[in-house]
């Protein structure tokens, strides 16, 4: 059984669409196991300010895109609204719903 390793942040409504995916991949992908690694953020370590005052892009999708980047995932559910407006080549979206 190969296992997809899927990155996600903690918070409840990324756990729940992260697990859509994992449940989706294996109901439909035949030897596949989906594994949840759940990553905390900056944006959410950083509660006693506001977004707009941290002032840095990506503060959602950063770390990971550094688990990604390391070989620690093999994917990253995001919400649209944490997206950068910019993708970088090396972490292109390959599919959304």
């Amino acid at each position: 059984m190969k296992k997809i390793r899927i990155g996600t942040r903690k918070s409840r409504l990324a756990c729940i669409q992260a697990e859509m995916l994992a449940d989706y991949i294996e109901g439909h992908c035949k030897g596949y196991q989906a594994e949840l690694v759940k990553v905390v953020t900056t944006g959410d370590r950083i509660l006693s300010k506001r977004l707009d005052e941290i002032g840095r892009k990506g503060l959602f999708v950063k770390e990971l895109d550094a688990f990604l980047m390391k070989g620690q995932t093999d994917l990253s559910v995001h919400s649209l609204k944490d997206m950068p407006t910019e993708i970088v080549p090396e972490l292109p979206v390959i599919g959304y719903w």
